[in-house]
């Protein structure tokens, strides 16, 4: 890994892959597709761009019953346990409608209401992602959402990973659809004859569903445009080389683009990771990705003091900040900037990815400087309660009709003095 004086002039930020001109066209063809051929295109599609052809989109409840029952009861222990965790969390994010009633008699508030459905897309293929269903199915759930609507491509043998069949059932989707790419993105947005539409879009994909959430945004809303991951591990002369290096080579083995950086005032714990990454990467299955992932964008920040590293760590926003110091709680207070905060020397990174509650659905490449994890409020909608007094209309009806003059909007001052004429 490079090692690196600390400067304002460093950053994290990747350059953010907006498709070429040829994927933007080709999404745009697939949703115009989607939206005039149904089910029909989107079978075409599954064939052409999965490579397998599927009777019917919409998996069974007797399919995700199968999934359940052919998972190791410790592996279904695990996801049930994760679900445990993950909803209690998330459970302490709901908010409830208020209203405030003043002297005057005047009313005013705020009400509550759940999305009405939300779709769900989750990674797949030659992969499977059960986390992915839990953290972005349960918030929604909590949120009140009844209809909560699974997306994802199939395998070669037609089917989605069981292991994904049953986090769905466990937390609770309501329909599943063999459907991926930007066509089932298309799907959720604009509807087919099997599968209706829905009114928001959450979950991560490759660059062509990227693009499609993208394009129908507007349409429908979407969660954010994830871009590949990304650590900061802000520590000093008191942690684990071994542990340093693990952690940053768990983002970096994500993908080529994954930045893992260690901000740190002591050169002799810098020298160490350095070492230990080499060693360990050596060994990783996927350490041709990871490979990649160090040598474009990992790298060791030396700071003067642990001042300087914090102030490094804020600069950056990471999506994930580890702080491996004597003293971790005592600089919570001073992070202004990252997706998800990790304390300690327990609480690696994987600790938040999979099992200990927090959403893992974070912000990246710098946009924790203004946005959040996904949570409960990310499926919830908010209305204003105006219910004004006649007191507060004839204390205020003439301010109210001098200030819409003021903007020359005279139907508006007209339409407070209409009521005043009783």
């Amino acid at each position: 890994m490079r090692i690196e004086r600390w400067s304002a002039e460093l950053s994290l930020k990747r350059s953010v892959d907006a498709g070429t001109e040829e994927q933007r066209q080709m999404v745009k063809t697939i949703i115009e597709d989607i939206r005039k051929g149904g089910d029909k295109a989107l079978g075409t599609y599954t064939k052409q761009l999965d490579g397998v052809e599927v009777d019917t989109a919409a998996v069974s409840k007797r399919e995700m019953e199968e999934a359940v029952a052919s998972l190791p009861a410790e592996t279904l222990e695990i996801l049930q346990e994760a679900c445990v965790h993950i909803s209690s969390f998330h459970e302490k994010q709901r908010r409830n409608s208020w209203l405030d009633v003043q002297d005057s008699g005047t009313i005013l508030g705020q009400k509550i209401t759940p999305l009405d459905s939300v779709g769900v897309y989750v990674p797949g293929g030659t992969a499977a992602y059960p986390s992915s269903v839990l953290m972005n199915v349960l918030p929604a759930k909590i949120a009140g959402v009844k209809r909560i609507v699974m997306v994802s491509p199939p395998g070669k043998d037609g089917k989605i990973p069981p292991a994904v069949l049953a986090a769905a059932s466990i937390a609770g989707v309501t329909e599943c659809y063999r459907a991926g790419g930007a066509q089932a993105v298309a799907a959720l947005a604009y509807g087919t004859e099997t599968i209706a539409p829905v009114d928001k879009i959450v979950g991560p994909g490759n660059i062509y569903v990227a693009l499609a959430k993208r394009e129908v945004f507007g349409d429908v809303d979407i969660d954010m445009i994830a871009g590949p991951s990304e650590i900061a591990v802000l520590a000093d002369e008191t942690a684990r080389p071994d542990e340093v290096a693990a952690d940053l080579l768990s983002q970096a083995e994500h993908d080529p683009m994954a930045c893992a950086v260690l901000v740190t005032h002591s050169t002799q714990l810098a020298e160490k990771v350095n070492e230990e990454v080499e060693r360990q990467l050596a060994k990783l299955p996927r350490k041709e990705i990871a490979a990649q992932s160090i040598e474009q964008y990992g790298r060791i920040i030396l700071t003067e003091n642990v001042a300087a590293s914090v102030d490094a760590v804020n600069r950056f926003a990471p999506e994930h900040l580890e702080i491996m110091t004597a003293e971790p709680m005592a600089l919570l207070g001073k992070i202004r900037h990252a997706g998800a905060i990790f304390l300690g020397r327990y609480s690696s990174e994987p600790v938040g990815d999979y099992f200990a509650g927090p959403n893992h659905v974070l912000p990246t490449n710098g946009t924790a400087r203004f946005s959040s994890p996904l949570n409960v409020d990310d499926f919830q909608k908010k209305s204003s309660v105006v219910m004004y007094s006649e007191d507060d209309f004839r204390l205020n009806s003439a301010k109210i009709a001098a200030f819409a003059r003021l903007e020359g909007l005279e139907a508006h001052a007209r339409a407070m003095e209409s009521r005043k004429k009783d």
